[in-house]
């Protein structure tokens, strides 16, 4: 074997290793229990940050402690988001009053914008309250790479667990039900 074959071996055997590696850490994180703190720490508080409400209002995360709190992290043109969102509503409808819904549109200006997302909620017949994180500041502090993510607070402002990708009916009521 010459050393442009050993060189190719090499980086093929580390692109395999790597990209186990990075499989594996995808499926240990989705093992995570409803319930349960991120990260395994015994507790950990939600970050605050600044987003607009359907009126072009400032509101803050902190503005809402005091009630448990479901953050989502969504966008009209995401599959995943769209189709968690009937679960939304009817929780909403059913809880509202006992539970903040922080729906948090990824409004990047291009892709998704306002408008875009007022249309589809229109368009599905949604009447959750949606907010406009339109400088990204709250994907930023809740480091999200990807959509949708959902993060369920307790009324003390402690994340009590997250869930990463499209939730069931079920998956959202077992987290909200922990939080309760």
């Amino acid at each position: 074997m010459n050393n442009k074959q050993r060189t190719l071996l090499s980086i093929a055997v580390l692109v395999v290793f790597l990209a186990g590696a990075y499989l594996l850490y995808g499926y240990l994180q989705s093992q995570q229990e409803p319930g349960s703190p991120p990260n395994g720490e015994e507790s950990v508080m939600a970050q605050d940050f600044e987003v607009l409400d359907q009126e072009g209002n400032t509101v803050r995360l902190s503005d809402f402690l005091g009630k448990p709190i479901v953050l989502n992290f969504w966008a009209s043109w995401c599959p995943p988001c769209i189709a968690e969102m009937p679960f939304f509503q009817s929780a909403y409808e059913s809880l509202g009053d006992r539970v903040v819904f922080l729906m948090v549109n990824e409004t990047d200006g291009n892709r998704e914008t306002i408008e875009k997302a007022e249309a589809f909620l229109e368009q599905e017949g949604l009447d959750l309250p949606v907010y406009f994180d339109t400088k990204l500041e709250a994907g930023y502090v809740y480091n999200v790479t990807g959509i949708p993510v959902t993060y369920f607070i307790d009324k003390e402002g402690v994340i009590r667990s997250f869930e990463k990708g499209s939730l069931t009916e079920k998956k959202l009521l077992e987290n909200i039900n922990a939080i309760m």
